[in-house]
């Protein structure tokens, strides 16, 4: 069972927020740690916090059980603290720090098999370090058997000059820790209880403390502040995007390009320069995400074209094209092959297909039916100051430019409006709207080349003075 030490605030990060769950690639640091430990596992971890780190106890609720320490002491504290938790058939003990996200299953596991090999009270993971600087050194004796880990801190100037570091992970036989970890003494310098002065109890023991040896790659590096959290999020993304371009997926500059832990991508996605898919964003086959594009918690379809623009909880089904310049905030969903063009909004509404919305217009709380046309400066009026109300738009309608919808207002299908038209109430299907208020008229006649088609029975009328005909703006 792993036990993930997350006691401490880390008070380099100058944060209130507990330094394990600083996000990094869009999810808590914790996160990365605690799916590494169920990997090696195979079992629910449990996390030791502090009264200082309460909120992580919050964050973790799902995911793991949890341990409090008291007052942080140590890590050989932290450990006691976990050890009254653990269900009493627990035999071996993985220890992580909730603060080295980027450590990989593969290493813990091999980590384990080592303990096991030799019959350990505890193996430990070494490092020759390039910059011990600060960090915990691997003390052995003439023969090579790890005696002791001395913290830097504690440490003489000769045994500063050892490059040999402690990487903070380790596997325990449980049954020997239930009977040692009460012989843990705070250290002298510090007042702390360190969880490394089990090796010189094993060795007082006679049992065999193994030492698995790994090249210094960064990933066991912990993160103390925000400068190393700014590398290991670059390293990170480094491989993300590596992956992502494997699995088929065409970036044109990758060091511009933001991927999220949680992004999926499909194959033949291209993703152009300075774009950033955060959260649980999905993209469809063959889709063109262009350059200056964010997208979060949204999904794309297949053979859409997204560029210079905001999309956030959203949907756009396959064959949309989106921008440059459009903003789709929560709850917007555009049908299939429908055009959002030039600073057009959309919010809490749902676009059937083919609706042309091109520039310049913002629809809230809408329903718009497919093959409707949003003709420029076009508003949904949805709030009154105390609440929000939806406008249903049928299908085939044609908006001119300028036009405001009073919500709440139905038009039905095959409506339209002229040109700077308030509507304030409902325009029955195949009926025109002109005017402030809006007033119905019969509809005109269509030109061979107007884009709507037929607007249904009626007789023709001269429209009234100063009032102009339908148009889209262009």
């Amino acid at each position: 069972m792993a036990v993930v030490l997350a006691a401490g605030l880390g008070t380099r990060m100058k944060s209130r927020l507990p330094k394990v769950l600083h996000p990094l690639c869009g999810r808590r640091m914790i996160d990365y740690v605690l799916e590494t430990a169920v990997n090696a596992t195979g079992a629910r971890p449990l996390v030791v916090y502090s009264p200082a780190t309460a909120a992580v106890r919050d964050a973790v609720a799902d995911t793991a059980d949890t341990a409090l320490q008291d007052e942080p002491r140590g890590t050989g504290d932290a450990l006691r603290a976990a050890l009254a938790s653990l269900p009493a058939d627990v035999d071996e003990v993985l220890v992580l720090s909730g603060d080295v996200p980027l450590v990989r299953a593969e290493l813990l596991t091999a980590l384990l098999e080592a303990r096991t090999l030799d019959h350990a009270a505890l193996s430990l993971v070494a490092v020759d370090a390039i910059d011990p600087t600060g960090l915990g050194r691997v003390v052995r004796n003439e023969g090579g058997t790890v005696e002791r880990i001395v913290e830097d801190r504690d440490a003489t100037d000769e045994e500063r000059q050892i490059t040999e570091i402690n990487a903070g992970l380790y596997a325990l036989d449980a049954a020997w820790l239930r009977r040692r970890i009460g012989d843990l003494q705070s250290s002298p310098g510090t007042g702390e209880v360190y969880l490394t002065d089990l090796v010189a109890l094993a060795r007082e023991d006679g049992r065999i403390v193994a030492a698995l040896d790994v090249e210094d790659d960064g990933r066991l590096t912990g993160i103390n502040d925000r400068a190393q959290l700014a590398r290991a999020e670059w390293d990170l993304r480094v491989e993300t995007n590596d992956r992502w371009m494997r699995a088929g997926v065409t970036m044109m500059d990758p060091s511009t390009v933001y991927l999220d832990h949680d992004v999926e991508l499909a194959e033949d996605v291209v993703l152009e320069p300075n774009v950033i898919l955060r959260g649980a964003t999905r993209v469809g086959e063959r889709t063109r995400i262009a350059a200056g594009s964010q997208i979060s918690d949204s999904q794309i379809g297949s053979d859409c074209v997204v560029w210079a623009s905001v999309i956030e909880r959203s949907v756009v089904e396959d064959h949309a094209t989106v921008g440059p310049f459009s903003h789709l905030r929560p709850g917007a969903h555009v049908g299939p092959r429908s055009e959002i063009g030039n600073y057009a909004e959309i919010k809490n509404s749902h676009l059937g297909e083919h609706v042309r919305q091109h520039h310049m217009s913002y629809l809230g709380d809408a329903e718009v039916g497919r093959d409707t046309n949003v003709g420029a400066g076009t508003i949904t009026a949805n709030y009154d100051g105390v609440r929000k109300h939806r406008t249903t738009i049928g299908e085939r309608v044609f908006l001119g430019v300028d036009t405001m919808l009073r919500a709440p207002v139905t038009l039905g299908d095959d409506a339209r409006t002229g040109a700077g038209a308030v509507v304030t109430r409902d325009v029955p299907a195949g009926r025109l709207a002109v005017g402030v208020p809006a007033r119905l008229r019969p509809p005109r006649p269509v030109g061979p080349a107007d884009p709507v088609g037929p607007m249904g029975p009626g007789e023709p009328v001269e429209p009234s003075p100063g009032t102009p005909p339908p148009t889209d703006g262009g």
